[in-house]
């Protein structure tokens, strides 16, 4: 997903040809490359402070939102936003904005220049743990007030968990990555509760049985553990939701969706164990402001049209399950034609039950589907994809069985084809594009619609 290659720096085209490049040591968990390699940059983590974000579902929304209030509060704030969207650039952000080419360029290059050492004792750190060095390693060239940090994948063995921050937050516990981390919400809560560390303030918004895991762990370590539940919601409409905190009363946010009242709850207990920590004073107008102020791109983001496009990464079933509640409750917002859908996912994922959960949503019964081959390597051929959402509608019962016969389903393999027709669908029938089932067809689709 590395597609601002018009910043013509060649400098930073270098650059991202490296990073690619090593994209071919694919994902490969374990701390020892990440240690060395920061050890071999002068440890740039060391004195670094702020949240360490993990979950499964809810962490890049979370971190949008402490980062918006801490730097309404006056803090210089370093962020590591992942995946990227459009530009590699994006994986390090400073007050909101992403690293320039030609700084990327340098402190890249930096990094690089100490991988081969690394690589006789440890193997070739791979792309994630090249770029979470670089992005301390800029953090602390920046002389940040606050880095926060999003967990890449799991917990134990992520490159972000070989920094220590003071503060651990943990979204939620959910499948999604089972090959890696196990095939149970115990197995996944146990990876994801390890990034709480002896002497951190830990929060959580996990239920059920993913969360046993992360009780265990704080109490093995002492660590007072903050639970959290979702904050009541008392509005919401196409400009994002109006919810109520027992002590700061009602808050606006602007990220749609009804699971954001889960996440908000995690971001200012996140930001209270980070006042306690010492980390800043609690401004409870910088709260608000923040929370209002914060942006996560491709997330249920609305894009006016005409026609209206939403765009949303959601790439597990839970992510479906949230962008069906979502779709239900803005229907009536949202233009009030046929819905068009463009849809990409991973051959990877467990597609069959997150289609049983976005064909289930009643404003796609008579939906126009346009399933696409994603420009990912890892994407499910647009025939394979169109043949699993007839399954899945199917199986959904009466409310989607019922109307396949009113749905298209055009399955179109260029995702470029497939948006040009997707918007030209939509803009004849006066409904939405919905795009939706990756991040990587999220971040081509915004590539080209969203003005650099």
């Amino acid at each position: 997903m590395s597609r601002l290659v018009a910043d013509e720096d060649p400098a930073y085209l270098e650059a991202l040809r490296a990073i690619e490049a090593r994209g071919r040591f694919g994902i490969r968990l374990g701390l020892a490359r990440t240690r060395a390699l920061l050890h071999a940059t002068g440890d740039p983590q060391a004195g670094l402070r702020g949240p360490l974000i993990g979950g499964t579902n809810g962490k890049g929304s979370v971190q949008a939102m402490v980062a918006a209030v801490l730097r309404e509060a006056g803090l210089r704030v370093g962020q590591t936003p992942k995946p990227h969207l459009v530009s590699y650039r994006e994986r390090i952000v400073i007050d909101g904005s992403p690293i320039a080419p030609h700084d990327f360029a340098a402190i890249v290059g930096e990094v690089l220049a100490h991988t081969d050492r690394v690589a006789r004792r440890h193997g070739d750190p791979t792309e994630f743990e090249v770029l979470t060095v670089a992005a301390f390693s800029w953090f602390r060239r920046a002389a940040v007030d606050a880095a926060v940090v999003e967990v890449g994948l799991g917990g134990r063995l992520d490159a972000t968990n070989a920094w220590d921050g003071g503060v651990a937050a943990i979204t939620n516990v959910d499948l999604d990555h089972v090959a890696q981390l196990g095939g149970t919400l115990t197995a996944i809560g146990r990876e994801k509760a390890a990034i709480i560390k002896r002497g951190d303030l830990a929060v959580t918004g996990a239920t059920g049985e993913g969360l046993v895991p992360i009780r265990r762990r704080a109490a093995r370590l002492d660590v007072a553990l903050r639970e959290v539940t979702p904050l009541a919601t008392r509005a919401m409409d196409r400009h994002g939701l109006v919810l109520e905190h027992p002590s700061l009363g009602e808050l606006r946010l602007a990220l749609l969706g009804r699971h954001q009242a889960a996440n908000a709850s995690v971001a200012i207990a996140t930001l209270e164990a980070l006042a306690e920590a010492g980390l800043w004073s609690w401004d409870s107008v910088s709260v608000r402001r923040g929370l209002a102020a914060a942006r996560w791109p491709g997330r249920l983001e609305l894009l006016a049209g005409p026609p209206e496009v939403l765009l949303d990464g959601a790439h597990n079933e839970a992510g479906m399950q949230a962008l069906a509640a979502a779709l239900t409750d803005l229907r009536p917002e949202l233009s009030a034609g046929r819905v068009t859908v463009l849809l990409g996912i991973a051959a990877d994922k467990e597609v069959h039950a997150m289609l049983r959960e976005l064909a289930g949503a009643a404003s796609l019964r008579s939906a126009r589907i346009i399933p696409t081959t994603m420009s990912s390597v890892r994407a499910m051929p647009a025939t394979e994809l169109a043949a699993a959402w007839r399954d899945a509608a199917a199986s959904v019962g009466s409310g989607a069985a019922g109307s396949l016969v009113d749905q298209t389903i055009e399955p179109i393999g260029d995702w470029s084809e497939a948006l040009d027709r997707g918007l030209q669908q939509a803009l004849i029938d006066g409904g939405l594009l919905l795009v939706a089932g990756s991040l990587y067809l999220v971040g081509d689709v915004r590539g080209r619609l969203v003005p650099a």
